[in-house]
């Protein structure tokens, strides 16, 4: 017997969780059709001994709505073994919206996310008004993986409320409304609903985005619709409310009795509690809500670098910041410059006006070493300021050196959150918790955690060994593709689609952040390679083999209630 392609000899590790072992797994056009000993041949072969075979990754938390229409291999994520990405995050979606609001879903996308709203607008084809239309018209644009899209409480809002829909309290006709277009929008293919509750998260005015502050009775009232229609359900919380973020989110999931997922960031617990969530997610577990946090498994933050983000703030550095990159790294070459530079770090805070003192402010940053791999797991000892005091210098002198010795190619993690990695381990443990949370398609120039699924295979199963390979594939793959409903996707099993990876598991690891400029209107973007991904194979076709794009891009949409039969 013939068959498509044959992978021979590999580890299986199918993503449920059992016990990896050797074996062939055959394709046939979209399908896996066998599994273990494989007779006959294949029209492309395979050599797996040695390596790990795995479902191909799911990944629960992207952006790359705006970024599918200019870039359908949707790197870097590609490079990382993801085969499926949900879209529609924080509550921004470009679906549904009528003509007249493109321009202005656009601008709140670039607001929120860091996307410059004139590559939004020039990329995509924006011709559509409803979600079903929306989806549509992403099948055009011929992803190289597959796409899972939710709808936005932004653009929900806006439809029915117009820009009223920022500020004013909905009427109860109107709440009717948005939870009646949030239920159709699911029912035509959207699998579920988000909604962003972060006062951070603003409009290009400085308000909140709408929906930031909806009423309970408006949030229940959308949930049930789309958990009507077997939908999920994403939030967004404003941590600084933690406790009234979490009891809304429980009125909601009671409503929709569905599935559940919100960010997780590591909050610390009181009274020696394990985090700050457990109280309320053991209440809810306990009465049967299907909820699962989702966070970075590794610190998170922006990275600070000449080319990217300077991070000091004072006049001089502010020059620096207004030059392109060329001049700002000829610009440090001159000692006086440089000096200059260093007083006024020096002076930081001291003028009264708010301002962190320079210790307070880069006391997170972290160098992410000269090596081939990023240094993300640094300890306190190894931060900026424990740096210059090595070496008997200013943590601006420090920078600027490291600057000046890369070529201004050296990269700075300012950690924001899970700064604790004892406590993240402890964290990731639990069962309600899953590893996500990489953003990618967003924040272009400030953040680049797309490789957060080989930093979980790298750090937390080789180096560490804190979870079994089995147990870490089964948390990228089977326990999110659940989630999203689709029974058809994340393990390996004859019937099942032919989303797969083959893996070097010894040497799977991340490549450091570069910034390239291959964006519409040559817009800067932060991206990651990845070393260790013998092949990845999206639907029974090769997409990306030992690191390089093959040029095959065969994902779908996939919609909300997906089957196997679909």
């Amino acid at each position: 017997m013939s068959h498509d392609l044959i992978i021979r000899g590999g580890l299986i590790v199918d993503g449920t969780g059992s016990e990896p072992y050797l074996g062939d797994v055959a394709i046939d056009n979209d399908t896996i059709t066998a599994l273990g000993h494989v007779e006959g041949i294949g029209a492309r072969e395979i050599d797996a001994k040695g390596h790990a075979v795995t479902p191909g990754f799911v990944d629960l938390h992207t952006h790359l709505d705006a970024q599918a229409g200019w870039d359908p291999d949707l790197t870097p994520i590609v490079w990382h073994g993801v085969t499926t990405a949900l879209i529609g995050n924080c509550g921004v979606t470009f679906a549904p919206c009528k003509p007249q609001d493109r321009e202005y879903l656009a601008g709140m996308m670039e607001s929120v996310e860091d996307i410059p709203s004139s590559v939004i607008l020039n990329g995509l084809p924006w011709d559509w008004e409803s979600y079903g239309e929306y989806l549509d018209s992403l099948e055009t644009l011929n992803p190289a993986i597959n796409l899972v899209g939710m709808v936005g409480h932004c653009a929900i809002r806006t439809w029915v409320m117009g820009e009223r829909g920022v500020d004013d309290i909905p009427t109860s006709d109107e709440i009717a409304q948005m939870a009646a277009l949030a239920g159709k929008s699911v029912a035509e293919g959207a699998v579920g609903f988000s909604s962003s509750r972060l006062v951070a998260h603003k409009m290009p005015d400085g308000r909140s985005i709408p929906g930031t502050f909806a009423k309970t009775e408006e949030m229940v009232a959308i949930a049930k619709a789309v958990g009507d229609n077997n939908g999920l359900i994403q939030n967004v919380l404003e941590y600084s409310r933690l406790d009234t973020e979490m009891a809304q989110l429980r009125e909601q999931a009671l409503a929709a009795q569905t599935r559940v997922i919100f960010t997780a960031p590591h909050i610390p617990g009181e009274s020696g509690k394990a985090n700050a969530y457990v109280d309320i997610i053991e209440t809810m577990l306990a009465e049967g809500i299907d909820i699962t946090g989702l966070a970075l498994p590794r610190s998170f933050g922006f990275l600070s670098g000449l080319k990217t983000n300077i991070m000091f703030m004072s006049p001089a550095w502010k020059e620096l910041i207004s030059l392109d990159v060329d001049s700002r790294l000829a610009a440090i070459q001159d000692a006086d410059t440089r000096a200059k530079l260093i007083q006024e770090a020096s002076e930081m805070g001291s003028s009264g006006d708010g301002t962190p003192s320079l210790d307070a402010w880069v006391s997170n940053f972290y160098w992410l070493g000269e090596g081939e791999t990023p240094e993300y797991t640094k300890g306190a000892d190894e931060s900026l300021p424990a740096i210059a005091k090595a070496n008997g210098e200013h943590p601006a002198e420090t920078w600027l050196r490291i600057m000046l010795e890369s070529n201004g190619e050296a990269l700075f993690h300012v950690r924001f959150g899970n700064h604790d990695y004892d406590a993240m381990e402890e964290f990731l443990k639990s069962d309600w918790v899953l590893p996500s949370l990489g953003d990618t398609g967003a924040h272009l120039t400030q953040i680049i955690d797309a490789g957060w699924a080989t930093f979980m295979l790298s750090h937390w199963h080789r180096e560490k060994g804190t979870f079994t390979l089995a147990e870490t594939i089964r948390m990228l793959t089977s326990a999110q593709a659940r989630i999203l409903g689709f029974a058809d996707r994340g393990t390996l099993a004859v019937g099942m689609r032919a989303d797969v990876n083959i893996i070097d598991v010894d040497k799977v690891t991340e490549g450091q952040p570069t910034l390239i400029r291959d964006f519409p209107d040559d817009t800067p973007r932060l991206t990651q390679q990845a070393k260790g991904y013998l092949a990845t194979i999206c639907n029974g076709k090769i997409i990306v083999e030992n690191g390089v794009l093959t040029g095959d891009r065969a994902g779908r949409v996939l919609r909300n209630q997906q089957s196997a039969t679909a």
